[in-house]
């Protein structure tokens, strides 16, 4: 790949150890003859990462979402430190920044890109998501109601805590843990999995990459939440029909060579089971 002649560091400071880490890999970027600067992650200001080669975000996958819808418009690449827990996105250790980072800012990665969601209101500005839509109602004692239409044709109404809407790569995030599927990133879907539904029926559906849903709030007397990336859309009024899709922006996360999806959900998610010897 192109070596990284300048690099930006998102740097959470709040991550115990985020700041130390970032300072030593300035040092090693400085060597290198890269030119770095520092910007404070969650949130970048639009237009902070023009003209960068790449990003590196230091602290957890929250930091990272806070960086990545910046960074899908600039079109930078990010390469994710994990100073944080899971670390999904975040793939490289710190340990592993340290040892490998000359390799890596010389072209020894590869690229991936991941699709993301654009959200807004129905003939309204949209913004971007790399994990999740999230729609429930803003009281959290309250059920919704919500009818879902998925290109002009009625799905079905939940009344239920709230929906999840999420990408690929946000399907180990809040999808995952309210029972929704583990979906490959490279996959072009949106899964919606529903949130506590009052049903004996609860099933995740699955879209194609072109759909075109619409979300209604069918209980008026209940405001909706509708937040992307765990932060709350402002342009999306109380009862205005919500509208999610996959976005034509991609954002492209920079990853070892060697990188394997999978080894990382088995790590993450403490899988067990034996590894078979194939050889």
């Amino acid at each position: 790949m192109a070596p990284i002649r300048k690099l930006t560091l998102a740097i959470n400071a709040s991550k115990d150890g985020a700041a130390e880490l970032g300072r030593e890999l300035a040092a090693i970027a400085t060597k290198a003859g890269v030119t770095v600067r520092e910007i404070a992650a969650q949130p970048v200001a639009p237009g902070s990462l023009a003209g960068q080669d790449a990003c590196c975000v230091i602290g957890g996958d929250g930091t990272l979402l806070g960086v990545a819808r910046e960074a899908a418009r600039a079109q930078v690449p990010l390469i994710g430190v994990n100073r944080g827990s899971l670390g999904f996105l975040t793939t490289f250790s710190a340990d592993e920044a340290r040892t490998h980072f000359a390799a890596l800012l010389a072209g020894a990665y590869r690229l991936t890109g991941r699709a993301m969601l654009e959200c807004g209101p129905a003939g309204g500005e949209r913004d971007l998501a790399l994990n999740d839509v999230l729609i429930k109602a803003e009281e959290n004692s309250r059920l919704v109601r919500l009818e879902v239409e998925a290109d002009g044709e009625l799905v079905t109404d939940y009344t239920c805590d709230g929906l999840i809407l999420c990408t690929p790569t946000g399907s180990t995030a809040y999808n995952l843990s309210a029972g929704g599927p583990i979906i490959h990133p490279s996959a072009e879907v949106i899964a919606m999995t529903p949130i506590c539904p009052h049903t004996l029926s609860n099933r995740s559906i699955i879209f194609r990459q072109e759909v075109k849903l619409r979300i209604h709030n069918r209980t008026p007397d209940s405001p909706m939440l509708v937040a992307l990336d765990g932060q709350r859309h402002p342009g999306i009024k109380q009862n205005e029909i919500v509208e999610v899709s996959i976005s034509k922006l991609r954002v492209q996360l920079v990853q070892a060579e060697k990188y394997s999806h999978f080894t990382v959900v088995r790590t993450k998610l403490k899988w067990s089971g034996g590894l078979v010897d194939r050889r």
